[in-house]
């Protein structure tokens, strides 16, 4: 794929990445409903595991983490998108990837399902899942497009891939 063409992929999924986590903030930090009964849902089963309060507001797992996490992910990807870096891209991309993964198993594991009940009664009828899943394979998919630059710019690459040449 040439770089223009590189570029213009790894931007749109990068933008997509951002629009997801930005616009879910706004439920994560202002203790929306939906985002009550998610996160009280996933503390019901934690504290059945035995791990109270690690969905709960203060959790090392709250809303408010996860929330931050996903700030700093979009951040990420768009530094690295506005200054062309890679490394930052493939952070913002790597974070998302981890970010999102536990979003999917909590999804498919736990009493949340894949289609969420809200707490009024009504069904997101799989939506949170279904953009969970694109952000997982766009974050993937950014992370194997620029495998090479990110590789590339860590440290200590440098260094070997000069005494290489």
């Amino acid at each position: 794929m040439d770089t223009r063409k590189l570029r213009i992929a790894t931007g749109t999924l990068s933008l997509y990445i951002a629009f997801i986590f930005v616009q879910s903030l706004f439920f994560k930090f202002t203790d929306s409903p939906e985002t009550q009964h998610i996160f009280g849902t996933l503390n019901t089963w934690a504290l059945s595991l035995g791990l109270p309060g690690v969905f709960a507001r203060s959790g090392i797992f709250s809303q408010y983490v996860i929330g931050s996490a996903e700030l700093v992910a979009a951040v990420l990807l768009l530094a690295g998108l506005l200054s062309g870096r890679a490394l930052l891209q493939g952070a913002g991309a790597l974070l998302s990837l981890g970010v999102i993964s536990g979003a999917i198993f909590f999804h498919l594991f736990t009493p949340l399902g894949v289609v969420v009940v809200n707490s009024d009664g009504s069904r997101d009828g799989g939506e949170l899942f279904i953009l969970a899943c694109g952000v997982w394979l766009a974050s993937a998919a950014i992370l194997l497009l620029r495998r090479r630059a990110i590789l590339a710019s860590l440290p200590g690459r440098r260094a070997a891939g000069k005494a290489m040449a």
